[in-house]
């Protein structure tokens, strides 16, 4: 499937940002708009079943071949969150980029109750703006407005597969086919301190966002892109295991 592709900014450097569930490509405003400030060009896309992108159906496998056939190959630096994440480690083999950057993605879901489709569907028809502010007092109001509208435009039957094609699990990759960062979320659950040691064994880098939750690119956005630009300067982005939240992006 050719997914909806968005591209903003010039440069000799390209970064594609792919989205998590349940969110679309204006998830990463604040990140695009740093690196655009800094001269890069920007790729953006909506995945299967989420903004201006078609409806399923929805595998694991379809996620990364969508992906494959709607980037260009020999980008400098990939990155997805989440499942965005599940989606790049499926492509990344055919795409090729110089760098691949995972952001707390979710090779390893928790088992979901049988009901946690009707739940999330509670959570798309009631949320407004206070809701999501309660739940995440440190975002931006662009963020809180651009949670909204990735709800409005997401297919519900996505949240269904992953709840029962994802949930339970693991999608840990046996090694990375370009160097590869993993920036996983210090109060995320989807890759815990076991997932991560492995990763590290397999090749990766592993590097811990202290005080993020899952949406480390809206919790701590400076020390992302800080992470980031370091990962897209060829250099070990940090001397130690943790990153710490109040890091300040370098230009």
């Amino acid at each position: 499937m050719r997914l909806e592709t968005y591209s903003s900014g010039t440069g000799d450097h390209t970064i594609a940002l792919v989205h998590g569930a349940m969110a679309h490509h204006e998830t990463w405003h604040a990140i695009e708009a740093q690196l655009v400030e800094r001269g890069h060009r920007v790729l953006g896309v909506d995945m299967r079943g989420h903004g201006r992108s078609p409806r399923g159906p929805y595998s694991v496998q379809a996620l990364g071949d969508d992906l494959a056939d709607s980037l260009p190959t020999g980008l400098d630096v990939i990155v997805g969150h989440s499942m965005g994440g599940v989606a790049l480690s499926l492509a990344v083999e055919r795409l090729r980029p110089g760098r691949a950057v995972y952001v707390d993605p979710a090779f390893r879901i928790p088992t979901m109750a049988d009901d946690a489709g009707t739940r999330m569907r509670r959570v798309f028809a009631t949320a407004d703006v206070a809701g999501v502010r309660q739940m995440n007092p440190r975002w931006s109001d662009e963020d809180v407005e651009r949670e909204l509208s990735g709800f409005a435009s997401f297919d519900p039957a996505f949240f269904d597969f992953v709840a029962s094609e994802i949930a339970g699990r693991d999608f840990l990759p046996a090694g990375p086919a370009v160097p590869s960062l993993v920036l996983r979320a210090g109060n995320g659950i989807t890759v815990d301190p076991r997932a991560a040691q492995a990763l590290t064994e397999r090749g990766f880098t592993v590097r811990v966002v202290r005080g993020a939750g899952h949406c480390v690119h809206r919790d701590e956005p400076a020390a992302l892109l800080d992470a980031l630009l370091e990962w897209m300067r060829g250099r070990a982005p940090f001397g130690r295991e943790a990153v710490s939240g109040t890091a300040r992006a370098r230009l």
